[in-house]
């Protein structure tokens, strides 16, 4: 395994032994704030996303995920610890957070010609009453699993923002279900603590929660 490592490339690792420059990564948030309605539930359950909606808060440490990113690897996607190697697989993500791991990739377009008729044709208005449509609560419980994207699943370590090409995905509850949304949050997850090895990088995004659970 030694050959796999490089040392012509700069790691957080090298200043482990400084004690004077260890180094604490941030991160934007560690909870869902926009409150779960009940009538959302029967729509994310189809999608998929119902029992990652039950996780509310997370008391994220980020001084053990900080000494956690010291130990991996770019070259292998492992954690090198004195007594061997891990890592973070997909039966983790099934496991933890109850998302399917199997199906289409993830995929969508980058860019859209006209992205605020998008958003108005997929995510309308919040429902606030109690006698709000079925169209009206699809739509609210789309917006939802793009904020539970935003800010839970595939954080974005530099700024609070979701890409809309997520939305499309979500047309029909049913398909969106047909999805390796494991996949592409494990994937995110792998390239943020890539990321993160570097010594001049201080945030770390992708789905803390379950890095560390």
């Amino acid at each position: 395994m030694a050959q796999l490592i490089r040392t012509d490339i700069r790691h957080i690792s090298d200043a482990a032994n400084n004690a004077d420059s260890f180094r604490v990564l941030r991160g934007r948030v560690s909870a869902l704030k926009i409150a779960l309605d009940a009538r959302f539930m029967p729509y994310l359950e189809l999608a998929g996303f119902g029992s990652i909606a039950l996780i509310r808060s997370s008391d994220l440490r980020f001084d053990l995920l900080s000494a956690l990113v010291e130990r991996w690897r770019p070259e292998t996607h492992t954690f090198h610890f004195p007594c061997g190697e891990c890592t973070v697989t997909l039966k983790d993500v099934a496991v933890q957070l109850g998302l399917p791991i199997d199906g289409s990739p993830v995929t969508g377009v980058s860019s859209f010609t006209n992205p605020a008729a998008v958003c108005y044709q997929l995510l309308g208005e919040s429902p606030e009453d109690a006698i709000a449509s079925e169209g009206e609560l699809m739509c609210a419980a789309r917006a939802y699993i793009m904020h539970m994207i935003g800010a839970a699943l595939m954080l974005d370590a530099n700024g609070d923002i979701v890409h809309l090409s997520y939305l499309p995905l979500l047309v029909d509850f049913s398909t969106a279900r047909s999805y390796s949304w494991g996949s592409a949050i494990l994937a995110m997850l792998y390239r943020e603590l890539c990321r993160a090895t570097e010594p001049q990088v201080k945030d770390i995004g992708g789905c803390l929660i379950l890095l560390q659970s």
